[in-house]
């Protein structure tokens, strides 16, 4: 496929074509071109990050596994999806040990997982196919996300979330130094896909990732969102920028990911003064690190 043919040639560049690449992938993407020695937008900044910002908890943070052993050191256990097990390939999966339902996913990566509804309808050659196929896959070269590079890759098992149907599944909250600004919530993800932007006073936002619509009907603010916001804040602290995901069940608020550079930033953002909005709200450590 032209994605894999992309995969490899990114893979075979020079680190010093890196900005060249990553400046045509942007003007596809976004159709502006990319300023990497004065960027000034939200996605232009993200493609600065992915080069020349390499803190190494970002690698950690970054790992399905590795960041579990953080979460529990800075808010507890309690918040963690319960983990079913850890392997270094399908081959090693002891499927007789795991519940009827699960999911399993590659720590590497974000978008390789299988939800598992039911073990005896799971088709064992389509999964292993996937997994083998994943796990060879370093994720730093797809689109530069260089602190990706040095995650091992891995098997893991979580258990699995029964949501309400219609109910968002994450809490997506985008912060700065810190400090949450909005939370952002995907609802009907494989049906009718609606998206909407709110800030920490839960009052919808005008702006949008990707264009897609507002949902019809407003959603009601979640259960111990105050709470989601203060489990954020000591999440976030000490990064210019990251996104922090949750669960949140009737209440019951799960961690699921940090994501340091958020659809890449390969996501337009309508209208396109956000762009510039949110790009000022991040302030880089440019001089310092360059």
């Amino acid at each position: 496929t032209a994605r894999t043919l992309r995969y490899r040639y990114h893979k075979s560049l020079p680190p010093a074509l890196y900005p060249w690449a990553l400046a045509r992938l942007y003007k596809r993407a976004i159709g502006q071109e990319l300023n990497l020695k004065h960027p000034r937008t939200f996605t232009e900044k993200m493609q600065w990050v992915k080069l020349y910002d390499h803190n190494p908890l970002k690698t950690q943070l970054a790992d399905k596994y590795l960041v579990r052993e953080w979460i529990i050191d800075r808010i507890g256990e309690e918040y963690l999806v319960p983990l079913l097990g850890v392997w270094d390939s399908f081959d090693e999966i002891d499927f007789d040990l795991l519940p009827n339902q699960f999911v399993l996913k590659a720590n590497h990566a974000s978008g390789m997982n299988i939800i598992v509804t039911d073990k005896s309808r799971l088709d064992m050659y389509d999964a292993k196919e996937k997994f083998d196929k994943w796990l060879k896959i370093n994720h730093a070269y797809i689109s530069f996300e260089l602190h990706y590079r040095n995650i091992v890759p891995k098997i893991i098992a979580e258990e699995y979330l029964r949501f309400n149907v219609n109910e968002p599944e994450d809490y997506k909250f985008i912060c700065f130094d810190g400090e949450p600004k909005y939370c952002w919530i995907d609802v009907n993800r494989y049906t009718d896909h609606r998206r909407n932007v709110y800030d920490m006073n839960w009052r919808l936002q005008e702006w949008q990732y990707k264009n897609v619509k507002h949902t019809d009907n407003p959603v009601p603010k979640p259960l111990n969102f105050e709470l989601m916001i203060e489990l954020t804040k000591k999440l976030a602290s000490g990064f210019s920028h990251v996104r922090v995901d949750w669960y949140n069940l009737q209440g019951r608020i799960y961690f699921s990911e940090m994501t340091f550079t958020s659809t890449s930033g390969f996501a337009r953002i309508y209208p396109s003064k956000y762009d510039v909005l949110l790009g000022d709200m991040w302030k880089l450590p440019i001089n310092k690190l360059k």
